[in-house]
């Protein structure tokens, strides 16, 4: 039996299966390097009764996860897989190589994430070229779930918000000046906690303060991150990731007037990595 995983900061997706079928589809809390341990994992799959109930059975496993772009991090991940699926091959890689599998088809084309994270690679057909980007959500992520949250709080806190939007905001989340600042700069996985205030966004999406709030993410996220590819002038560029998902709309508008060809948008790569592989697809050398 093949596993394969595609991990954010927030969530993890898994797709257990084999020969072209699916026999089960799993949810965790996502695993990032930066932030988790080889305990934190270990914990987290015990408590999955679904996929503890095929641990033993599964061959291999092919994770790929944000934050898992040095061998040494890697190893973190990986060292927590294997104490889990005793008898399977663990493979872990960057979510970005993941993403260009599950959305390219094999072919060249320039590969995004906007999801809590944001992200961007070229796949020459074969392999995706070194990244100058992925810096985090404290120097990066523009365009991001945890990008949106950031500028959200940032004009609640300073009261630049709609009065109408404010008072949504405050009656939603209950927050405080003295709770956020704890929220991000004293608790674990801030970069979560920015990235949940998304749903805000979605849920307010006809209001023109949250209309030019998401363009200008996503028009900010072309110029410091797809414009930079040359090319991104002559291969379709792909999304995944819930950003990218329910703002897709917004994300083809500034496509069109950046002069870019879009591709796939899809939520949830994995069912793509799942094509991959459970179809006799093999690890780039």
């Amino acid at each position: 039996m093949i596993l394969v995983s595609d991990s954010g900061s927030t969530k993890a997706d898994w797709i257990a299966g084999d020969a072209g079928k699916v026999s089960g589809e799993f949810n965790t809390k996502g695993f990032n390097p930066f932030f988790h341990d080889e305990k934190f994992i270990l914990e987290e799959l015990t408590g999955n009764t679904g996929l503890s109930a095929i641990k033993n059975n599964v061959d291999a496993v092919y994770f790929f996860g944000a934050g898992c772009s040095s061998p040494e991090r890697n190893e973190i991940i990986k060292n927590g897989l294997k104490k889990f699926f005793v008898n399977a091959n663990v493979i872990v890689e960057h979510d970005m190589l993941g993403c260009a599998l599950a959305v390219c088809d094999g072919k060249p084309g320039v590969a995004a994430i906007l999801g809590t994270g944001s992200n961007i690679c070229y796949f020459n057909g074969t392999n995706i070229s070194e990244t100058r980007h992925g810096l985090g959500y404290v120097i990066g992520d523009e365009g991001s779930g945890s990008y949106y949250g950031k500028k959200l709080l940032s004009h609640f806190l300073y009261k630049i918000m709609p009065a109408d939007l404010h008072a949504a905001f405050s009656e939603c989340y209950q927050l405080d000046k003295e709770a956020i600042i704890s929220k991000v700069y004293k608790e674990p996985n801030p970069n979560v906690f920015l990235a949940s205030f998304a749903k805000f966004l979605s849920d307010h999406q006809q209001h023109l303060y949250i209309q030019k709030l998401v363009y200008t993410g996503m028009k900010e996220f072309f110029e410091t991150n797809v414009l930079s590819y040359p090319e991104s002038k002559i291969v379709p560029i792909h999304f995944v990731g819930s950003i990218a998902h329910y703002f897709s709309d917004v994300l083809k508008q500034v496509a069109g007037e950046c002069n870019v060809e879009t591709g796939k948008i899809i939520q949830k790569p994995v069912s793509g990595l799942a094509d991959y592989f459970f179809n006799g697809g093999k690890m780039p050398e």
